[in-house]
């Protein structure tokens, strides 16, 4: 079995082939092919929690293992760390270990691209993004190169963050800068994305009445990005009905109409124009469709 550290794994997952293999997971979820079993999580020493989260299709098998620390701040050590086993589904065979971490930042930005074009959109020039940690970062990476996106406006809790995932971006070859207040940026943004902690609402409420929001940081029920009121004028998108229902607090808090909220796997685009809400939870398939993706690169080079 071949391991990937982070590095080689960020490599093994261009941003566009990644976009086209969620992609192709919603298909084979829509079809049966592909299939995870329930989040498992066990109690670990210190107050920490290891979670498991397995998935297989017709042809390989994935599991994610993640440990979480909070205690591992003061020592100086990760407080979230993973891996990602890849197997053949048929004969178990371990063909590939990579980081966990890298992974999931990776595949999170790519599922929220993924899941917008499923709601109709393709491109955006102006992006808010709220948030400057891990996954703000991955999400400003995969937009520009592969929406385009060319003007940036980054809003934080720290300003020296944004500006420095703002700096990072400008080496990028886009237009970012890192503001204090987002309220203006939001009426002005064609795609906004809130990658936060927060457990009350970031995103301005005013926003263009043909703009895309996404939400992937708030992960319980009682978080919430999104304020309600903007979630109930919003055509809503979720990667997987059975975790929004239970743990996307932007929806949740907004009491939506979950007859109306649209599936990835089966979406249909609505008409130009309406706004958007694209909200992920996470789910073990979109792991297998990572995996699968770097286990197929590493074949070509070989």
């Amino acid at each position: 079995m071949r391991t990937l550290n982070a590095e080689k794994t960020a490599a093994a997952l261009p941003w566009g082939a990644l976009v086209e293999a969620l992609l192709q997971m919603f298909e084979r979820e829509r079809l049966g092919e592909a299939y995870a079993s329930p989040r498992t999580s066990v109690p670990l020493a210190a107050g920490g929690v290891m979670l498991l989260m397995p998935a297989a299709d017709l042809h390989f098998a994935a599991l994610k293992t993640v440990t979480v620390h909070a205690g591992n701040a003061e020592q100086g050590l990760p407080v979230v760390q993973g891996d990602v086993t890849l197997m053949d589904a048929a004969t178990g065979t371990r063909l590939l270990a990579m980081d966990g971490n890298v992974l999931t930042a990776r595949r999170t930005a790519a599922l929220s691209l993924a899941g917008a074009m499923k709601a109709g959109r393709g491109g955006a020039e102006r992006m808010l993004l709220i948030g400057a940690g891990v996954q703000a970062r991955a999400h400003a990476e995969a937009f520009a190169e592969v929406w385009g996106v060319r003007h940036l406006k980054i809003h934080a809790r720290a300003q020296a963050h944004a500006e420095a995932l703002a700096q990072h971006m400008r080496s990028r070859g886009v237009d970012a800068s890192a503001i204090a207040d987002p309220t203006a940026a939001a009426e002005e943004a064609d795609v906004i994305v809130a990658a936060t902690n927060s457990q009350d609402p970031v995103v301005p409420s005013r926003v263009r009445p043909d703009a895309t929001v996404i939400a992937v940081g708030a992960y319980r029920a009682d978080m919430a990005e999104v304020p309600p009121e903007l979630v109930r004028r919003c055509a809503v998108f979720v990667d997987t009905l059975e975790g929004a229902r239970s743990e996307a607090g932007d929806l949740i808090r907004a009491g939506v109409d979950w007859s109306a909220v649209q599936a990835f796997s089966s979406a249909q685009p609505v008409q130009q124009g309406r706004l958007v809400l694209v909200k992920t939870v996470g789910h073990a398939l979109w792991d297998l469709a990572a995996a699968r993706l770097a286990y197929v690169n590493q074949q070509q080079q070989r």
